[in-house]
């Protein structure tokens, strides 16, 4: 046995990607629930960011990006399996710094305009030759659909609310399924490009529940926050107020049937308190 100790076969994966993309790392390496993350420069020189997936589902978001072919979203240089080599945000703005210092808005605004610009790709992705494989809202919510009756009031209602909206005969469009603060990203020249799709298909709506809930549950729930946040969504989007209540209290409930399972009690009440809240909001 060797006197360094047992070999990170994350480590050993990342140096096979790097050979085989001929790709030089270029900063600190990042490690997060669902993947690996290190910066690099390619042969050529482009800054680029290489991602080694840990789970399976990111395999959707990575076909998403790809089809997406950088309209609204990161380009994607290479892909094979679970590595991903997409270019580097270089732009200096941050949505999280944005809200923080007053411009939370602005920010909102931000977001919105990136999820048009993904919306607005459904025609010519679910066209291609081999679209990518994406989730309906009806199988994403399916947790909530199993878990509402022993979970609470909030959770059975929201269960209700989804089901309700997923039947409605509404025109469905490709989604992220995780758009906030930290899933856009600023690409200098090219502009704010989300990150890290969920790659789902269903409502227009559904894309801006998340980003309410954002860039923490604190924030959302701050005196007069949601309703600010939500009368600008509106504004921004068009999207009729009733539904995208409707959809911002079933996301709650989906969001604390998550953390409810996942056994981070605290921040499933936080996710209710959202949905509460949102449900008190005037439409």
């Amino acid at each position: 046995m060797s006197d360094l100790g047992p070999v990170d076969p994350g480590r050993a994966d990342e140096a096979a990607w790097l050979r085989r993309w001929r790709l030089r790392p270029d900063g600190d390496p990042a490690t997060t629930t669902t993947s690996r993350l290190l910066p690099v420069r390619t042969e050529d020189g482009e800054l680029a960011v290489l991602k080694i997936a840990h789970e399976s589902e990111e395999a959707r978001g990575s076909a998403l990006l790809t089809a997406l072919e950088g309209h609204g979203a990161v380009r994607v240089l290479r892909r094979d399996h679970r590595a991903l080599l997409i270019e580097r945000a270089t732009g200096t703005r941050d949505l999280v710094a944005m809200v923080r210092a007053g411009e939370d808005d602005a920010a909102t605004r931000i977001i919105c305009e990136v999820g048009a610009l993904l919306h607005a790709e459904t025609d010519r992705v679910l066209g291609l030759d081999e679209p990518p494989a994406l989730t309906p809202l009806e199988d994403w919510f399916g947790q909530l659909f199993a878990h509402a009756d022993r979970l609470g009031p909030l959770h059975r209602a929201g269960a209700d609310l989804a089901r309700r909206l997923i039947d409605d005969d509404h025109e469905p469009v490709v989604l992220h399924g995780d758009l906030h603060h930290g899933n856009v990203l600023d690409f200098g020249e090219r502009g704010w490009l989300a990150i890290d799709p969920k790659a789902l298909l269903g409502d227009a709506e559904f894309d801006a529940c998340n980003l309410l809930c954002n860039p923490s549950h604190e924030r959302a729930l701050l005196p007069g926050r949601l309703a600010r946040q939500f009368a600008v969504v509106v504004d921004a989007t068009g999207f009729a107020p009733r539904r995208l209540r409707d959809w911002l209290v079933a996301w709650s409930a989906l969001s604390s049937t998550w953390f409810e399972l996942d056994g981070r009690p605290e921040r499933a009440a936080t996710a209710e308190r959202i949905g509460e809240a949102a449900a008190g909001l005037a439409t």
